[in-house]
């Protein structure tokens, strides 16, 4: 474990000699090296000086470079501008607070970590953001995240007086419903859960492309993390106040379904979908068994690639037409034909269509859920059906319909945006053949 750490810290130099392209090579190479090093299994493994790594920890941090890497290729332009030594500098030191995150075995240095990587997120946001109102779209995500913040640190402080230990297999205190709750309260904020998920929209429709990709990709997945890491030592003490949360995630997924068909903001109807599958996700964790923990892990996997793939796709349109409504950006097919061909491939992941880590994902979800409680179907279904309609919108629109004039001049796709959609579409689409990996929770 602490090869990769190492690796990235002597990285960092690399940030100020300009060439993007080494870079990205060396995202390369360290996904590949770890992955060969690596031990998929549900045991800790690779321990050191309190770092480790199991099949949970280790598959998000290889989506964690993955997505740097591919943050990187996307914002290109910034390469041309007084800031690029800058902006590679921020992605990197957020690369690495979110391997240190996903590979702590300390429950207070998680936290650390955890608040850490909301400093290069704030950065990206103010420094590379779109409109002013990114100022305040940066506070909501900062302040939303604190608010849950502080009654987990007291949690931690109390977990650490009561036993004096913060590693995880260590732990073993006498709960309460408040322990319970402060726990948990901001990792299902960062997720984000249904009434605590106003600050996603506004983040990601000002964040540039790579605050949206990280946001989208990674850093929801730091609340799922946690929950799983934390249920794991308090399981069996409060089954029956999970109830509360999968019932209101239930209902939250439906609602969200709803609104998503009313949005007119490319972005923003690809941020809220984001806030309807992780409320699927809220549900496979409470659910506490393995099949509902294993598919949160596969949906948690999938949605990053998806999601950040949508959000590319969205910001290709927005740099050709300065644009993200629906009513400027129709009739993409006529103009982009083969751009079309990846609209459609991530709507229909986005829907959970057969062959990809979504549908495997919702299939395990759902199973966990039925078996939690047969009432569960009919807010499954709306939230399924949903899913489906708003992913059929987001393509209609933007490919089908009455052509802008004013876009009659626009340019083409080059290779370099292939390759950033190839790069999403490859592993979403074909690591289902080899989920045996994943298998080991069963």
């Amino acid at each position: 474990m602490m090869k990769m750490l190492i690796f990235y810290f002597f990285l960092i130099p690399l940030c100020f000699l300009n060439n993007w392209m080494i870079l990205i090579c060396s995202f390369f190479l360290s996904l590949f090296l770890f992955l060969n090093m690596s031990m998929f299994t549900f045991f800790y493994s690779s321990l050191s000086y309190g770092f480790m790594m199991d099949v949970l920890s280790s598959s998000l941090i290889y989506l964690s470079i993955w997505i740097s890497m591919l943050m990187i290729l996307a914002s290109y332009k910034i390469s041309f501008s007084s800031s690029s030594n800058y902006f590679i500098l921020v992605v990197t030191f957020l690369l690495l607070f979110l391997i240190l995150s996903f590979s702590t075995q300390n429950i207070f240095l998680f936290y650390v970590f955890f608040e850490s990587s909301l400093i290069p997120t704030l950065l990206l946001i103010f420094g590379w953001g779109y409109q002013p109102e990114r100022l305040s779209s940066g506070f909501y995500l900062l302040f939303y995240t604190l608010f849950g913040s502080l009654p987990l640190l007291l949690s931690i402080f109390y977990i650490n007086n009561s036993c004096n230990s913060m590693f995880y297999p260590l732990i073993l205190v006498n709960y309460n419903f408040y322990l319970y709750l402060g726990l948990i309260l901001a990792f299902l904020i960062k997720m984000p859960m249904i009434f605590f998920h106003f600050w996603l929209p506004s983040a990601h429709v000002e964040a540039p492309i790579s605050g949206s990709m990280i946001l989208a990709g990674i850093l929801l997945k730091l609340g799922g993390y946690g929950l799983m890491r934390v249920l794991n030592f308090i399981e069996g003490f409060f089954m029956i106040n999970n109830v509360f949360f999968i019932s209101l995630s239930l209902f939250g997924m439906m609602v969200i379904g709803f609104i998503c068909m009313f949005q007119v903001d490319m972005k923003s109807l690809i941020a809220y979908s984001s806030v309807s599958h992780m409320a699927l996700v809220i549900c496979g964790i409470f659910s506490m068994n393995n099949l509902g923990m294993l598919g949160s892990l596969i949906l948690m996997i999938g949605h990053g690639l998806c999601s950040s793939g949508l959000f590319c796709l969205a910001n290709l349109i927005y740099e050709r037409s300065n644009s993200r409504s629906f009513y400027f950006n129709k009739g993409m097919i006529s103009l982009m034909p083969s751009l079309s061909f990846f609209w459609f491939l991530f709507c229909a992941n986005n829907m959970a269509s057969p062959m990809t880590l979504n549908l495997l994902g919702e299939i395990f979800i759902i199973n966990s859920v039925m078996s939690w409680s047969y009432y569960s179907f009919f807010f499954l279904f709306w939230g399924s059906f949903l899913s489906c309609c708003y992913s059929i919108y987001l393509y209609s629109n933007t490919q089908h319909g009455s052509l802008y004039s004013g876009l009659k001049s626009i340019f083409n796709i080059n290779l370099r945006e292939y390759m950033l959609l190839f790069f999403h579409c490859f592993p979403l689409n074909f690591m289902i053949l080899k989920i045996d990996i994943f298998m080991v929770w069963l």
